[in-house]
């Protein structure tokens, strides 16, 4: 990938620097980013990787197979237990970064624990020989970021209400579901429907929030 086209797409990656080009292959992107060692790129990977990973745009596996050499996947690996640390020493609770965690090399564990360590006190730290400034990291994270917060934050509300609706779905009606999230937005009942609502919505939902039988289920899908 040549580097101007690299560029553009990093932009659409959350770290802006040129317009918007076609349809993004964030592995590739990652990939190269991590293979050549440009050391400004470095320290936006963090913005990258999060913000390809919460469009459900990066796989590491796929990453992994972008590059040939094992130096440069020690670069990628190393690239992401440095942004994985980041993230944890800036309380960022992303849902996918402990499954990256758990997926990815065991010396990206071991490594991002070093660099946490690194990241709360603010020193000087190497990233695959490259020495890397904890206060640059956290200061352009925090500033691309920034830009993208609220897209990001809308993104995970989303994800969130899809999540309740399907929950709602596998327990209520069509109509029970709508009596629900009426009830709950304090809207005014018809008759009927609040008969309906006391009759039938009402009794499943003391039954969900009971919390013997939340146990319960938790127990059995643990099992």
């Amino acid at each position: 990938m040549k580097s101007k086209k690299l560029l553009k797409k990093l932009s659409e990656l959350g770290f802006p620097l040129f317009e918007k080009e076609e349809k993004l292959d964030a592995d590739s992107v990652l990939a190269q980013v991590a293979k050549g060692g440009d050391f400004r790129l470095w320290e936006g990977f963090p913005v990258v990787l999060a913000n390809s990973a919460e469009k459900g745009l990066f796989s590491y596996e796929n990453a992994l197979l972008q590059l040939k050499q094992s130096s440069d996947k020690s670069k990628l690996n190393a690239l992401l237990a440095m942004s994985l640390a980041l993230y944890d020493v800036l309380e960022l609770k992303f849902s996918w970064a402990k499954k990256l965690l758990n997926s990815s090399s065991p010396r990206v564990k071991k490594d991002s624990d070093n660099f946490k360590e690194k990241l709360k006190r603010d020193l000087m730290f190497t990233v695959a020989g490259r020495e890397m400034s904890a206060q640059r990291l956290k200061t352009t994270f925090r500033n691309y970021f920034r830009q993208n917060q609220n897209s990001l934050n809308e993104l995970l509300l989303v994800k969130e209400e899809l999540g309740v609706e399907y929950a709602l779905s596998q327990v209520f009606s069509p109509k029970q579901k709508e009596l629900f999230l009426k009830k709950l937005k304090s809207e005014k009942f018809t008759k009927t429907e609040k008969e309906y609502f006391s009759r039938s919505v009402k009794k499943k939902a003391l039954a969900l929030a009971n919390p013997e039988l939340h146990r319960l289920a938790r127990k059995l899908l643990e099992a």
